[in-house]
């Protein structure tokens, strides 16, 4: 991730890190707000702060309320701030999106920006990299602070701690009000930590996993009155994302992409997917032939009886309409997330970002339940 403060940075000779007292290369990117974001924009601020960040990574997303107070507290003394997202999504394996609702395109930008009401420029650089290459942005979130004569005063760390009660060191804070000051700044290069920036040479090991996605087995068992009354209890220790659907059901089909991707991206963590098929037992084969399209290697279920309606109320006894319905469950059965109908499927991944377990990346969910 990089050095102790003070130090020479070391970095790979493919990605160098712009040297303190560098000019600000130039940019000319695509932001959230449709317009071209040129750095001659920003000539009349006497301070500039570039900020790598990005969706994907829960580092990145842990230091967004940080970075909204940095531009509040500093925008009125003369300090312009502008986001860059560095990674090219087409680099970025389903698993490495394990705590996030959405990846780094510049739509999926949008949503984010918007969720967590971004309070500055947000610029994509995932088509070309150009500009996170010229800056050398090692991970996310990485900033660059530039003066009057955009010259770099200060790049590294926001603060000492993914975790905010942790804190103890105002990097970017300490070398802002230096520079506002017109001192040097006293620790010119601290270690970014965060997510490494997912450079397009990493579209082949996407593509990999794309391929062994599509190689893993397709199966489906039959369930009864009983293994659904279970199901709803999710004795199972994992968060449950629940689908009931049907061959014939158009709008069933057209989410189902968005559940299997749903599953890729969290099944390492406490989390399961379960497809029910409502079909009769004798559609087995149209079942089968959707699930073999969709590579549904998730856990698939289908009615393994004709009364439906007695499968139904097995389950839930407060479903009296048809499907799709989507249910997100909690460990013991409490219900995170309903709908009767077409999916939300961001409103579903925040639920299940919420309850996943908090141990391996402890403040994560709280987040998510904002």
């Amino acid at each position: 991730m990089g050095q102790e403060p003070g130090l020479t940075p070391h970095t790979s000779p493919a990605h160098p890190i712009l040297a303190t007292g560098s000019t600000a290369p130039d940019f000319a990117l695509p932001g959230i707000d449709g317009q071209v974001h040129k750095l001659s924009d920003y000539r009349d601020s006497p301070l500039l702060m570039v900020m790598f960040i990005c969706n994907h990574c829960p580092t990145s997303q842990l230091y967004e309320g940080r970075i909204k107070k940095l531009v509040e507290d500093y925008r009125e003394k003369g300090v312009a701030f502008v986001a860059i997202q560095p990674n090219d999504p087409n680099a970025i394996q389903l698993s490495e999106l394990g705590y996030t609702d959405v990846s780094d395109s510049l739509d999926e930008m949008k949503i984010r920006a918007e969720y967590r009401h971004f309070n500055f420029p947000y610029l994509y650089d995932g088509e070309t990299q150009a500009v996170t290459q010229a800056y050398g942005a090692q991970a996310t979130p990485h900033v660059f602070l530039f003066d009057r004569e955009r010259k770099l005063r200060y790049e590294g760390r926001i603060d000492n701690a993914q975790r905010e009660s942790l804190v103890k060191i105002q990097d970017a804070r300490a070398a802002l009000d230096a520079v506002l000051a017109g001192k040097p700044v006293a620790v010119p290069h601290t270690p970014s930590f965060g997510c490494s920036t997912k450079w397009k040479s990493k579209i082949d090991s996407h593509m990999q996993e794309l391929k062994k996605i599509e190689a893993e087995p397709v199966n489906v068992e039959m369930v009864t009155e009983d293994d659904l009354k279970k199901l709803r209890t999710n004795p199972t220790g994992k968060v449950l994302l629940i689908n009931f659907w049907a061959t014939w059901c158009g709008p069933c089909i057209n989410e189902f992409p968005a559940l299997e991707t749903t599953f890729r991206m969290f099944r390492r963590r406490d989390f399961d997917l379960v497809m029910i098929s409502t079909n009769y037992p004798d559609e087995k084969a149209g079942v089968m032939k959707i699930l073999r399209e969709q590579h549904a290697s998730s856990r698939n279920l289908q009615f393994g009886s004709d009364d439906t309606y007695a499968l139904q109320a097995a389950f839930d006894a407060h479903w009296d309409a048809g499907v799709p319905f989507t249910m997100v469950i909690a460990p013991g059965g409490k219900v995170l997330y309903q709908e009767q109908g077409e999916l939300d499927i961001l409103a579903a991944r925040r639920a299940i970002l919420a309850n996943l377990e908090n141990e391996t990346y402890v403040g994560h969910p709280a987040y998510w339940a904002k």
